[in-house]
């Protein structure tokens, strides 16, 4: 019997190979899913669409796991985090500030609004952006 499922684990590696799997966006997709199901199932007004829409998260769930298209998966992934660490972000940003206040000045690149730290009293001084190559000039 042992033999019978790890020919069945085997099948299901070969079968997943080249295949995106699961990641935390799922994970929270499958989160919301289950939410919608479980308020399909109470008698409340508009229960059936919490059903359907129930059953199309989880199909969404399904497509984007066997899906072939790694690159696309990963950029909802990026934009999934992105939106996710905000918060934590601009906190550390704040602290970051508020240490560096008398030895470092922060400003943001007009081009792709990247933020920048350059040492204070150094006088006018250029900076080239490390994300989109910009020359900004800037006085510290």
């Amino acid at each position: 019997m042992k033999r019978f499922f790890q020919k069945i684990g085997y099948r299901i590696a070969r079968f997943m190979y080249g295949r995106y799997g699961n990641d935390e966006w799922n994970l929270v997709l499958m989160i919301v899913a289950l939410v919608f199901a479980l308020l399909g199932a109470v008698p409340v007004p508009f229960f059936w669409l919490f059903s359907i829409l129930g059953t199309l998260l989880m199909l969404r769930v399904l497509f984007r796991s066997f899906s072939k298209n790694l690159p696309k998966r990963r950029r909802e992934l990026e934009r999934y985090l992105k939106i996710k660490n905000a918060p934590k972000n601009a906190r550390k940003l704040r602290k970051n500030k508020k240490r560096d206040k008398h030895t470092h000045c922060y400003f943001k690149c007009p081009k792709c609004r990247a933020v920048l730290r350059v040492p204070l009293g150094k006088g006018n001084i250029i900076v080239t952006c490390p994300r989109c190559s910009e020359r900004i000039e800037k006085k510290t």
